[in-house]
Order: structure tokens, then sequence, then C-alpha cells
């Protein structure tokens, strides 16, 4: 195991001096920036830095990446974890967290609920480009920058049975809907009504979706639904690491109906905007895949190993940091 860096403390005291201090409304550590206008200060460099995690694997992963990286470049870090965005991008705001990894249109369409209200229209689009010119533009009165996004997706797919694929000679979500094959959705509840799962199957593919099994996303339970035949189709993400043991594989979404949830490290402005902190965590940008994560993610979940050594592992392979 990693040893903390020195100057840090445990991610559970970290926790307690977030939410005691500001996240929820406690001590002054200045005004939030929100609805103010474009932050024009100089970027700042701190050196020690505060990497967020939003306390999933994947987050986990990508934090102990991004510390390892930051230390590499000269930083100090300490790694905090907290699992609700509504705490940790006011933190992030704030200063008390300093980066933090996130997902373009999802993160995108957040921002823009929080500015605009529940209601407003949607601004993540399958477009990248599109949405990281929204996320931007929302990122920014808020004091923070948004990075460059790297090549890992993790954004909703759909996976059937190896056996099922073969059998219709399935690679994409097209050849599922030119087949013609009925198919049971095992799926989260809001699949019925969201564009991107049964209605865009339709709409986008034409496929003849029957109806929507209330399982959730990605579980054990949906895939097993799917596994036994029960259903013919699973909602999952790119990254799922447990296909393979429930002899699922991915139907490719070659006409774009998921939207850009590429990967992206988000900093505040005023303590982490520097040129060194972007040229550090850029470094990951040309190398992580979206296979490598999902890798990454099998080796913690499915082999029990712990975030921060597959992380190392992983960077020292890739020739980021030395051995």
């Amino acid at each position: 195991m990693r040893r903390p860096p020195r100057g840090s403390c445990r991610a559970a005291a970290l926790v307690l001096v977030l939410v005691g201090c500001g996240v929820l409304g406690g001590c002054a550590t200045g005004p939030s920036l929100e609805a103010q206008g474009a932050v024009t200060a100089p970027p700042g460099d701190s050196r020690h830095l505060t990497v967020g995690s939003a306390g999933f694997t994947e987050s986990d992963l990508l934090a102990q990446m991004y510390a390892l990286l930051l230390e590499e470049a000269g930083y100090g870090t300490r790694i905090l974890s907290v699992t609700n965005r509504e705490l940790y991008e006011p933190a992030l705001e704030r200063g008390q967290i300093d980066v933090v990894a996130e997902y373009a249109a999802t993160f995108a369409d957040w921002l823009n609920a929080k500015a605009n209200g529940p209601d407003a229209p949607t601004v993540g689009s399958p477009d990248l480009a599109e949405t990281m010119t929204a996320l931007r533009a929302l990122a920014a009165p808020r004091g923070l920058v948004v990075l460059d996004p790297g090549r890992a997706v993790d954004q909703n797919a759909f996976a059937v049975t190896t056996v099922f694929a073969a059998e219709h000679r399935l690679k994409t979500l097209s050849d599922l809907g030119a087949s013609g094959l009925p198919v049971r959705l095992a799926a989260g509840d809001e699949c019925v009504r969201r564009p991107y799962c049964a209605p865009g199957l339709r709409e986008v593919y034409g496929i003849d979706v029957t109806a929507v099994d209330p399982k959730g996303v990605g579980t054990t339970p949906a895939k097993q639904a799917v596994q036994s035949g029960q259903d013919q189709l699973v909602l999952t993400t790119t990254t799922d690491a447990t296909l393979d043991e429930f002899g699922l594989v991915l139907l490719a979404d070659d006409k774009h109906l998921q939207n850009a949830d590429h990967i992206v490290p988000v900093v505040n402005r005023a303590r982490s905007g520097s040129a060194g902190v972007t040229r550090a965590l850029s470094r990951l940008n040309t190398v992580l895949t979206t296979a490598d994560l999902a890798r990454l993610n099998e080796q913690v979940d499915s082999w029990r190993r712990l975030p921060e050594d597959v992380a190392r592992n992983y960077l020292v392979a890739k020739g980021l940091i030395p051995r």
C-alpha cells in the first residue's frame, strides 16, 4: 500500500473537515464563485494539492493516478473521498478540493442544471467538441478549469451474451436493429423515458425493445437476467470490468447515441490552474484508454487489489513514473 505523502491526512479526517468547513455551509472559506463572471486572476500554483475522489472504484483509480503524476511533478498531494457530487463540486469551487476527474457530458449537464434549473435543456451531446465548449463555458464562472479530455470514455453501453451475439452475428447496435429480434432490456427505471436508453434504441437503431426490466444499470441481477435468457440486452457502461464473468459482450454504439463522457480533469483555477498542473495531468491523456480503464477496474473489483497499487503499477508500466 502506498503511504500517504508527507503532510497529508487520512481521507476520513478530511471528510470531517470538509463537512464542517464550508461544504454544508460551515466556516468561511471565501465566497462561492457561483453566478459571478469569468475569473481573471492569474492561475494559482499551490504546491500542496487535494485530489478528489467520488468514492467508487474508477474514481479512486483516477484520483490515485492524478496524485502520483502530480507528485512526480513536484507537488505534495492528499486524496479526499467525497461520494456525492452535491458536496465535492462546491468544495472544488472553494479550493477545498483542487482537482477531480469528471465525465464531460455528465458534468456539463450537472453544471447546466445547477446554473439554469433542473428543467434546463441538456448541453452534453455525442459531439465531444460541442460538449467541451459548453462545459468550459459553465465551469469558468465558477473558477473551474476543465483540462483537455483523454482517450478514455465511460459512457452508457449495451451488452448481450456472447452466444446471442455469435448466433445472430451481432457486433453493433445497428446489427441488432437490422436483425428485427425482439429484446427485453435490463436497465434502470428511468430507461423507459431517457433518450439515450429505450426510446433512443428504438428511434436511432430501430431495435424492438419489448419491455424494460427494472433491475438497475450494470447490476449483478441485470447481468444475470441476460445471462439466463430472461432478458436479451443489458444497460451497463463501457468500462464495466465484469462482463466476461457473465459471458457478455458490448455492442458498439456505431451511430453515437450516447453522450461524450470522456474523462476530463477539472481543477480549481485559483489554486491549481497552472501550466505545471496541466502538464502533469495531461501526460495521462494519450496513454489511458477505455479498455485500459476497464482492465484497471477489474483488477480492483474482481482481483481485490488496492487502487493505489493498481494505479502505480499502470503508470510505471507506461513509463509515466519511475519504478
